[in-house]
């Protein structure tokens, strides 16, 4: 067997930078071989930079926002015959700013990458993961899915659909041997806030989480098996633990109180 088939390999979208980049890195120091995939040319450099950790590296660069995006990924992990050990499906945008405002081809563009990518990638994993007995799943949702998110609608209801998805396909695989994990981060270091147009917000100018800290966090979980880990700060638990005994509407008022445009010089 040649050496590099003796190790197991990883898929992580999203991967050029932010909590996706640094899940490839927690791979590649634990022996995994990656493909990495993202829309933007980052993605290549990234891979240059992981492949100094010791491991082969293939970066895809393919917006998985469309079909032909997934589907051209998918290929690309499947040409070498090697089994996929496990996938991060990380990729993900957000749109800030008022509903009756923002742009339609931005809030879709939200559900055609974060909710319609995830489950057309899922679908072609888990058609290989299953009958084989064995991989790992993780779908990096949020805080945010544990509440509704004014001014943020449609990224929070996305990331309520994945955490939804996350444990249904968990209880449906649960004897199966494939395990399927939900990260959930609270406001992390990474580019989300500007490229949503959410830099002028509370959340937005605030105190943010190591993405490191949160992809090891993430890491361990996905490793262990674990239904779910919020990473990041102590306040992220707490905001996740609050929000199962927490009035909807209660949430929506302090969800409003971060995410308004303007709320960062208040």
């Amino acid at each position: 067997m040649r050496k590099e088939q003796a190790r197991p390999l990883a898929l992580v979208t999203g991967a050029s930078s932010g909590i996706g980049y640094e899940l490839a890195k927690q791979f590649a120091w634990h022996g995994f071989d990656l493909i990495v995939n993202a829309e933007d040319p980052g993605i290549a450099g990234a891979a240059r930079e992981l492949r100094e950790l010791g491991t082969s590296v293939e970066a895809v660069q393919a917006d998985l926002a469309t079909h032909d995006g997934v589907e051209r990924l998918y290929e690309r992990v499947t040409a070498g015959g090697r089994p996929l050990g496990a996938v991060v499906i990380n990729a993900g945008i957000g749109a800030g700013g008022p509903f009756a405002e923002t742009d339609l081809a931005g809030d879709l563009e939200v559900v055609d990458l974060n909710v319609r990518s995830a489950v057309h990638l899922a679908k072609l994993c888990l058609r290989d993961m299953v009958p084989r007995g064995e991989g790992r799943v993780m779908f990096t949702s949020s805080v945010a899915a544990t509440q509704p998110g004014p001014f943020e609608a449609t990224y929070a209801a996305s990331k309520a659909f994945l955490l939804s998805f996350a444990e249904a396909l968990r209880d449906e695989l649960k004897d199966t041997g494939v395990t399927v994990t939900a990260l959930m981060p609270g406001p992390t270091d990474t580019e989300f806030f500007e490229r949503a147009g959410m830099e002028d917000t509370r959340v937005g100018s605030g105190r943010k989480d190591d993405p490191a800290q949160v992809a090891e966090q993430g890491y361990e979980a996905l490793m262990k098996g674990e239904a779910q880990v919020v990473a990041g700060s102590f306040m992220n638990k707490v905001m996740a633990g609050a929000a199962k005994v927490v009035p909807e509407k209660v949430k929506a008022a302090a969800h409003r109180r971060m995410a308004e445009p303007g709320s960062g010089d208040r």
